[in-house]
């Protein structure tokens, strides 16, 4: 199976996902790399140990543009509702929503992982 068709299993939206690259796959593709290689860095469980707000909210708030630009709908949804709740001071409620989601984002890096070059 190829890459967009496994991610679409995970509730990925291909077809917007490739609208907003012109429909080019191999430039979303790619995206979608660069995507996993940032996400390798990502220091949100950091961020939320550290009680870190700002950081946190500023970390959150690039995934969400990431996953929104890439049109990965359930990292999306999830970060747009993280960085809602750590604006109106719920870390608790945000934190929550975080540790729901991660199973789902590790599918999805796995999948993205599994198909690079």
């Amino acid at each position: 199976m190829e890459l967009l068709e496994e991610l679409r299993k995970f509730g990925v939206d291909i077809d917007e996902g490739l609208a907003r690259m012109m429909g080019k796959t191999a430039l979303y593709e790619k995206m979608l790399h660069k995507f996993s290689d940032r996400m390798e860095h990502s220091a949100v469980m950091d961020n939320f140990e550290k009680e870190d707000s700002e950081e946190l909210i500023k970390e959150t708030h690039t995934i969400k543009g990431m996953t929104g630009n890439l049109s990965l709908t359930p990292l999306y949804n999830a970060y747009s509702e993280i960085v809602r709740l750590l604006r109106e001071d719920e870390p608790g409620q945000a934190r929550k929503v975080f540790e729901e989601i991660l199973p789902v984002q590790n599918d999805i890096l796995s999948c993205i992982e599994k198909y690079k070059n």
